[in-house]
């Protein structure tokens, strides 16, 4: 059985450490720094799982060292946006919880493959890796999949044709700089252009979705408050996870480090 450790034990990493039991991908390890939260959490979850007669094991620790040999590790950690916060005001502090996290990985998980969920997303990738010394085909950011379901989702409201039957890509930054595909874009297998002219839609909605999805995230912080998303970002780094766990070949939209490819 693989070993998942999950740092960061708020909404996201909840979600993350039930969604990894349901799908019974591996023994669980949930972390993090407020003393008592991730016990709690795992007890409760450990109790859940008798009722689904699921046989895993869920730790909880504020002990950071626990991630020791795992197999994977998603990281969650840091503060969250709030109404009128970028992505990028959160830098100088989830940098100092990154570099902690790195040194961890560094010293207790050193062959283990990171994801990163927390923002602003591409700098935090790079400073895990610079820190912990992974290899850069073991380190990646959550971002397309959730940014490529946003549009998907945006685009069924608009088309009125179910999620299934929408293939789109969402590729670049977690933010502004995001390229939602149009000409990438198919509806069962009918290009977008041309599914529009059937419709007689014209571009100017579609410009307004690619707008929203680049602050699809700001739109659910500016309506909750007091919260970011939890449940689409924890069930994109899923599956992330599960391609990982099982090998499944899946080509993904993520956070990556290039060498060279498409001469960058």
């Amino acid at each position: 059985m693989k070993k998942i450790s999950l740092i960061g034990a708020g909404n996201i990493g909840t979600i993350l450490a039930h969604s990894i039991s349901r799908k019974n991908l591996g023994n669980i390890v949930l972390i993090d720094k407020v003393d008592g939260l991730a016990e709690g959490k795992c007890l409760d979850l450990s109790q859940s799982l008798v009722i689904d007669g699921i046989d895993l094991s869920v730790v909880g620790s504020n002990d950071v060292s626990r991630i020791k040999d795992s197999d994977a590790i998603i990281i969650t950690a840091g503060i969250p946006r709030k109404p009128g916060m970028s992505r990028d005001d959160l830098i100088e502090t989830n940098f100092k919880v990154m570099s902690s996290i790195g040194e961890a990985i560094k010293h207790h998980a050193p062959n283990s493959f990171v994801i990163c969920v927390t923002n602003p997303l591409d700098a935090m990738v790079w400073s895990l890796k610079e820190v912990s010394g992974l290899k850069k085909n073991m380190i990646l950011g959550m971002a397309g999949i959730l940014d490529s379901a946003r549009f998907k989702f945006f685009l069924s409201e608009l088309l009125q044709v179910s999620v299934c039957n929408i293939d789109t890509l969402v590729l670049g930054g977690h933010g502004d700089t995001m390229v939602p595909l149009l000409d990438y874009t198919t509806i069962s297998g009918i290009p977008l252009k041309e599914y529009l002219k059937l419709k007689n839609i014209d571009q100017d909605p579609i410009d307004k979705i690619v707008n929203r999805t680049r602050n699809g995230g700001g739109e659910i912080v500016a309506l909750m408050k007091n919260s970011s998303a939890f449940y689409s970002p924890a069930l994109s780094a899923i599956e992330m996870l599960e391609s990982f766990i099982n090998d499944q070949k899946k080509v993904l939209p993520c956070s990556a480090f290039l060498d060279g490819e498409y001469g960058v």
